[in-house]
């Protein structure tokens, strides 16, 4: 802009503020990269108990679904002291998304002096989902607090949905028929670690992006307890 008083230019139109925020950009997708995600196949579920959470998941990797890319994938990871977040969707994606949490619950642990609540957990998953390139996860989260023992999932779209038990993934639709009918209240964890490799044991026979056993996470007060199992009978 010039000043017809002085003579001057003013050269604040010219020059941005120091102050202003920098816009980043997240990565482009190609159209049939996400196709790919979409498609790529696994069976999680989560289920609370009378003692805390119990978390299971297929050990399968595929390329849509159709190619075994991998047979011992371990797709269900401690993020917090108490809680465990499945991966669903594209592996690096998912990946990515599990270290942020893990990163954010630690610096929240070290500002305040305290540990992140399930409530805020999910609430921080949703959000990264949401905002984040993560390629299309639909997660579980099951963790313990303070409040009690929860279970999450988490759509692409950042959506938080509480529930006594949930499954997700391409095997969802069979999962959740065993999930209904063998699902009492106040399981123990034992007992919620049979229901769950069940689910995904009738999800492995019929979805294709499932399969070459199960992984289960125990979540209680005390911590998170990890264990893989090629043969579904060590559990059923």
């Amino acid at each position: 802009m010039y000043d017809h008083h002085s003579g001057i230019e003013d050269r604040r139109d010219f020059e941005p503020s120091i102050y202003e925020p920098e816009v980043g950009s997240l990565p482009d997708v190609d159209e049939k990269d996400g196709e790919k995600v979409n498609q790529t196949g696994t069976t999680t579920v989560g289920i609370t108990t009378s003692e805390g959470v119990v978390v299971a998941t297929d050990m399968r990797a595929s390329l849509g679904g159709r190619f075994v890319s991998n047979k011992n994938v371990q797709k269900v990871e401690q993020i917090h002291p108490t809680a465990a977040l499945t991966l669903v969707g594209s592996v690096g994606g998912a990946q990515s998304f599990i270290r942020s949490l893990r990163a954010e619950v630690n610096l929240y642990e070290t500002r305040r002096g305290e540990q992140m609540s399930m409530q805020a957990l999910a609430t921080l998953a949703g959000n990264f989902a949401r905002g984040g390139p993560f390629f299309a996860i639909n997660p579980i989260l099951g963790g313990v607090d303070d409040e009690g023992h929860h279970v999450y999932s988490i759509d692409p779209a950042g959506g938080v949905m509480a529930d006594d038990y949930t499954v997700t993934g391409s095997g969802l639709t069979v999962a959740y028929g065993t999930l209904e009918r063998e699902y009492e209240d106040d399981l123990s964890n034992e007992e919620a670690k049979s229901v769950a490799a069940s689910a995904v044991k009738a999800a492995v026979e019929r979805d294709t992006g499932s399969g070459n056993g199960v992984y289960l996470a125990e979540v209680t007060e005390e911590g998170v307890d990890i264990h893989g199992h090629k043969d579904f009978d060590e559990v059923l």
